[in-house]
């Protein structure tokens, strides 16, 4: 481990110019202490390591030095498929693996290409979680992602929402969608999607077993949400929207939002559109509904407009200051 370290601290050197130990330490993910232990065992070892004092100081490497170390390992070959998700990379074990693999890469460019990388990280960053949301607690990704890897079965015991259960799982891939961890698992004969943050205990088992011919974890995952985009979406309410009710629309329902609005038809002399929303069970439809405010009015079908329209009517009578009346009651 402390010569995975130590390389990427050379490698950084190498790359970035002049740092200071707090900037490495940050990179690193150790204590400023550890940081200049690392650089005398660099300069023990014959690396040119100059520091600078003063505010404006730190460690350079001596001008024309640079290592040649820049081969790749297996494990910092495989995180590169995660340079654009760094913090998903830590969760799931390979944080180190990916910045040494990123260094050594970048060491390994010509100067000009070089520069243009690092000028991609300046001005790019993706992260992964949605607005507004915490990622779920996932403490036992890695386990998860070593029996994956190691085509190993998992005994798990599983938090459903109807209780808790146990199950013989065979791991076939990890996919991450807006900021949580979910497993795709053969699971009494069929592939299976688990959350893996309601995984509450793991032991994984010493054999292997074969994965399935041409099992195709993107294919599986697209064909498994739009199976459960239409097992959610029973049925669909005909709305009619203002022009603020038109933003708002893919903003709280999202792609289906969206796609109902590019489906809208032509606005009256007001600007309302009329369209159709896919939407879950009445009970829930009412409650989603509800965030679009006065911008929305529901046409049908007819139980969900009534739904609503009853609804409304409890809070405007939960909200009435005392001794009004609402209109019809005097």
């Amino acid at each position: 481990m402390r010569a995975d370290r130590l390389l990427a601290l050379l490698l950084l050197l190498q790359n970035r110019g002049l740092m200071t130990a707090t900037e490495l330490a940050a990179e690193l993910e150790v204590s400023v202490r550890t940081v200049h232990r690392d650089v005398e065992a660099l300069g023990a070892a014959g690396v040119p390591v100059r520091a600078e004092r003063g505010p404006a100081g730190g460690f350079r490497l001596m001008d024309g030095y640079r290592t040649r170390l820049t081969g790749l390992t297996g494990a910092e070959a495989g995180s590169l498929f995660l340079a654009g998700v760094p913090g998903p990379a830590r969760e799931l074990g390979l944080g180190a693996e990916l910045t040494t693999a990123l260094l050594k890469v970048q060491a390994a460019l010509p100067a000009q290409l070089a520069e243009r990388t690092r000028r991609i990280q300046d001005r790019f960053h993706l992260d992964a979680p949605g607005w507004f949301r915490d990622s779920d607690p996932v403490p036992l990704l890695g386990q998860v992602a070593e029996a994956v890897w190691e085509q190993r079965p998992l005994h798990a015991h599983y938090r459903r929402w109807s209780g808790e259960v146990h199950r013989e799982l065979r791991p076939l891939g990890i996919v991450l969608k807006g900021g949580i961890w979910y497993l795709a698992a053969i699971a009494q004969g069929a592939v299976r999607t688990y959350r893996i943050s309601r995984l509450l205990a793991l032991e994984t088992g010493q054999e292997t077993f074969e994965r399935p011919a041409g099992f195709d974890l993107a294919g599986y995952w697209a064909d498994s949400t739009r199976a459960l985009e239409a097992s959610v979406h029973t049925s669909a309410a005909r709305l009619r929207l203002s022009p603020r009710g038109q933003k708002l629309l893919p903003f709280q329902f999202g792609a289906v939002g969206a796609r109902a609005l590019a489906e809208a038809g032509a606005p009256d002399d007001e600007g309302w559109v009329e369209t159709e929303l896919p939407v879950e069970t009445e009970r829930v439809a009412v409650h989603d509904l509800l965030r679009l405010g006065a911008e929305a009015e529901v046409l049908g079908p007819p139980g969900l407009r009534a739904a609503l329209a009853e609804t409304v009517a409890t809070l405007a009578r939960r909200y009435a200051a005392p001794g009004e009346t609402e209109p019809g009651d005097a």
